[in-house]
């Protein structure tokens, strides 16, 4: 499976954006697709994540303004980002698995073995 991210952008403090994560492959060999953001000298944190296409978990500073949705029939996550602040800009990045991953370990990066290639997002204060 092979993982493509895009729609990031630059975006005023307040705006939107949707990223979109492409599979080659069909969505439902995907047991989780989530949403990863990594700040330059930070650590790579989990954004969002949609488990067996239907059960969401967000961090909670995300939470109220982003969603994560998934369309079968395009192959296709997407995270709908509203309200977005300029500390929030990173490189986005999707991740997968086909595994069966306990709860706790959604966070890990490693839980993941495929990623898409990331996708900027710079929000302007």
């Amino acid at each position: 499976v092979q993982l493509q991210a895009s729609g990031g952008g630059l975006v005023q403090a307040g705006g939107s954006l949707r990223l979109s994560c492409s599979a080659s492959g069909s969505l439902h060999s995907l047991s989780v697709v989530a949403w990863y953001r990594q700040a330059p000298g930070k650590l790579r944190e989990l954004v969002a994540s949609i488990i067996s296409g239907r059960i969401e978990n967000y961090s909670d500073s995300v939470k109220g303004r982003f969603t994560i949705s998934r369309d079968n029939d395009k192959n296709t996550v997407y995270l709908q980002m509203n309200n977005l602040k300029p500390e929030e800009t990173a490189v986005y990045y999707c991740a997968a698995t086909a595994g069966r991953p306990i709860v706790s370990s959604l966070p890990n990066p490693a839980t993941y073995e495929y990623w898409g290639q990331g996708t900027q997002v710079t929000v302007s204060s």
